[in-house]
């Protein structure tokens, strides 16, 4: 325990008066020379939500191997053509389209200090090139402003992210139970119910929102023992009861 000035440890913790030498009082900061602790640095702001509506763009993000390319580096951070295509069994000139078809529609970029330790050489420098995925708050435009086009590729991109998310929580579940792991009891899963109105249910879900950008931070700003944790958010009007419907005469 560190000791005050001109003070013993025993006499500071048994309340004994202790006198103190002119060198003490010297050495002893005063509250009006105390620099002040620098202010905290300011939240980054909250990405403004972006519709993707646009069917060029739905349609590029719907191929299979470009959401598993994207999935990828949102999961496991930023990486090369080279250890995508290892980790997803393609070939590197197969990765490298997709990588340039995702960053075209700006959901994947290049990046600097995308390496292991933060050593990645920043865009057209070195041999190899690092991408990672562009954070966004990005929504898909509400059923009644869907053509029947657009509907057909949003439900085949919902698809073929409930398919991507059950794989990691069933591969989630598989790696806690393979050895001593204090993460494995980290799997919190709530089911419920709630009687909303509509714009109830529009309000829960921008809190949900509000919350999760509010635990989001830089990386020099995230603890060192933190791990990518997944959310998923998913609510919907219960069906209705067809059999408190009463025939009409």
């Amino acid at each position: 325990m560190a000791q005050e000035p001109g003070t013993s440890e025993q006499a500071r913790t048994s309340g004994d008066a202790v006198e103190r030498t002119a060198a003490d009082t010297a050495s002893a900061p005063s509250p009006a020379s105390a620099l002040p602790s620098p202010p905290a640095p300011p939240s980054p702001p909250a990405p403004a939500p972006e519709e993707l509506s646009d069917l060029r763009v739905l349609k590029a993000l719907a191929q299979p191997r470009r959401q598993q390319v994207l999935q990828h580096l949102i999961v496991h951070g930023p990486a090369t053509s080279a250890t995508l295509a290892r980790a997803l069994g393609l070939n590197t000139g197969a990765t490298s389209y997709h990588l340039r078809e995702l960053a075209r529609y700006g959901f994947v970029e290049e990046t600097r200090d995308g390496g292991p330790g933060g050593s990645a050489p920043g865009p057209g420098h070195g041999r190899e090139r690092w991408w990672r995925a562009v954070p966004g708050d990005r929504r898909f435009p509400p059923p009644s402003r869907q053509s029947p086009e657009t509907r057909l590729v949003i439900d085949e991109l919902n698809r073929q992210s409930y398919a991507a998310d059950l794989g990691l929580f069933e591969q989630a579940r598989r790696d806690s139970g393979a050895g001593p792991d204090e993460w494995a009891d980290a799997f919190p899963f709530s089911r419920g119910t709630v009687r909303l109105n509509l714009a109830e249910l529009h309000e829960f879900f921008e809190e949900y929102i509000a919350l999760l950008n509010r635990y989001k931070r830089p990386d020099r700003d995230t603890p060192a023992d933190a791990r990518t944790v997944l959310t998923r958010f998913l609510a919907f009007p219960a069906p209705r009861d067809n059999s408190k419907e009463t025939d009409t005469p």
